[in-house]
């Protein structure tokens, strides 16, 4: 990104023929085509780390142990499961930990911006990389710490709150890195397999830990917690072990030298200079960031707490809970293979708006038909999954499509950076309205109503044809 007003982007210039070593020939901003070894060590990063969202933050460890009734007081813990006391306490559990992801979403909103300019500016994406997941990963050993006792809560709830901060600080950084290691051409392969190995990751895991409790962890005490604790140290064990081929082989990104390094609070005002001057010279790039951040938030919200609503809300089950989160994850990746096909044929912004639209309504029946029992959830809960994976694919999809030519990487980094800028909008409407309520159900529709006001930005992006403005110059038939 530049630090002052450019003027309007030129047509592009016919492109050159492609050359060896290179899937598309060269182009402005661009690297040369990394071989295989590189793309799967990106990759492989994804499937690294996508424990921390799918186990720790989703599935296991929030739904089924912080905000189970381990954490209450003995006597409210005694009580029945429809005592109105104990389903307050295990609404009160749910809404503070809303409140420290809260927590996460405003540093995140403040430091995401700053740290991901910074990174380009010096050209040390991967330093800053490395130094988020190092972060991640040492939250997830502190994990062991947190026992099955209320006055543990806070350190259980904050040490998530910091992994979630460092994961996105870190996928900043991560999809920034998406442009050295593929083409025009190849972009949406490569991110699709990273994307797919995430989902692939997520189930591994999972079926490990079903695995586990089937054997009744071969005889190891499970008391104070101890199973749980155990789960966090073993998805730190798995994201150290397969993160670090990104660190081996993909190189640093090269530092920008017509870009001045600038304090802190100076890049806000550069930052502030780049977004009015994509604005003027890119207007429906400028209003898709501004719609995809909202809806990503909610997107990521559907995973952070939809085991605690199935846990909370409809009485899920360990058991329950674990085969929920392997169906949810294969749904969401068949669902992301299929409905790339769609985005080929009918256009990612298509595929966009039918994802969200899916995703509101599904939540709707998930709130309104609540008193029919956990039958609702096992069918709207896993169709809504089914959306989820193809609007995040469609969504960098229509991002490289609209990118004006030798800008991909400043696009890129600022879808990242808006994004996290507004991470903390779902978490806080789940957190005032269960504590307006009292009852974690109704956290629900905060989720939606974000997810709404995506779709209803979504549909001022108006970009045109196959929503390809300046890519149909830019990138040859595949």
């Amino acid at each position: 990104m530049s630090d002052t007003s450019a003027a309007p982007t030129p047509p592009p210039a016919p492109r050159p023929p492609s050359q060896p070593g290179t899937a598309t020939g060269e182009q402005p901003g661009r690297a040369p085509a990394a071989g295989r070894r590189e793309v799967l060590a990106w990759a492989l990063w994804d499937w690294a780390t996508q424990p921390f969202n799918t186990v720790i933050l989703t599935f296991v460890f929030t739904a089924l142990y912080l905000t189970s009734d381990a954490f209450l007081t003995p006597e409210v813990a005694a009580l029945g499961a429809d005592d109105p006391a104990r389903e307050r306490a295990l609404a009160g559990l749910a809404s503070g930990l809303g409140a420290w992801i809260t927590v996460g979403g405003v540093l995140i909103a403040l430091l995401a911006p700053v740290l991901g300019r910074r990174a380009d500016v010096t050209g040390r994406r991967k330093a800053w990389l490395g130094g988020a997941t190092l972060v991640m990963v040492v939250s997830m050993l502190g994990l062991w710490a947190v026992r099955a006792d209320p006055a543990y809560f806070v350190l259980g709830a904050a040490l998530i709150s910091l992994g979630s901060v460092a994961s996105e600080i870190a996928g900043v950084n991560y999809n920034a890195m998406l442009v050295q290691v593929s083409t025009p051409a190849t972009v949406g392969k490569v991110s699709g397999l990273g994307w797919g190995l995430g989902y692939v990751g997520g189930i591994l895991t999972l079926v490990v830990v079903v695995v586990a409790t089937a054997f009744d962890w071969w005889g190891m005490p499970t008391d104070d917690g101890l199973a749980y604790r155990v789960i966090a140290v073993g998805c730190a064990v798995w994201a150290a072990a397969f993160a670090w081929p990104l660190f081996r082989y993909v190189p640093e990104a090269p530092a920008a030298p017509d870009r001045a390094k600038v304090g802190f609070f100076a890049s806000y005002a550069a930052l502030a200079r780049d977004v009015v001057d994509l604005y003027r010279t890119a207007r429906p790039t400028f209003w898709f960031l501004l719609a995809s951040a909202v809806y990503r938030d909610g997107l990521a919200s559907v995973f952070t707490f939809g085991a605690v609503i199935a846990a909370v809300s409809f009485g899920f089950g360990d058991e329950q809970v674990l085969a929920f989160g392997i169906a949810a994850n294969l749904l969401a990746g068949v669902s992301t293979i299929l409905a790339g096909r769609l985005d080929d044929r009918f256009g990612p912004r298509a595929v966009i708006v039918a994802a969200l639209a899916g995703l509101v309504g599904c939540g709707l029946v998930v709130v309104a038909l609540h008193p029919v029992g956990p039958v609702v959830f096992w069918v709207a809960g896993l169709l809504l999954t089914c959306f989820v994976g193809p609007a995040q694919s469609a969504s960098r999809s229509m991002l490289a499509r609209m990118s004006p030519p030798g800008r991909e990487s400043e696009i890129f980094g600022l879808y990242a950076t808006t994004g996290r800028a507004v991470s903390f909008l779902s978490p806080s409407l789940w957190t005032l309205l269960i504590a307006v309520t009292g009852a974690t159900i109704w956290g629900t529709l905060g989720i939606v109503f974000v997810l709404a006001a995506g779709l209803v930005l979504m549909l001022v992006v108006t970009p045109g044809g196959r929503d390809a403005i300046p890519r149909a110059a830019a990138l040859p038939a595949a």
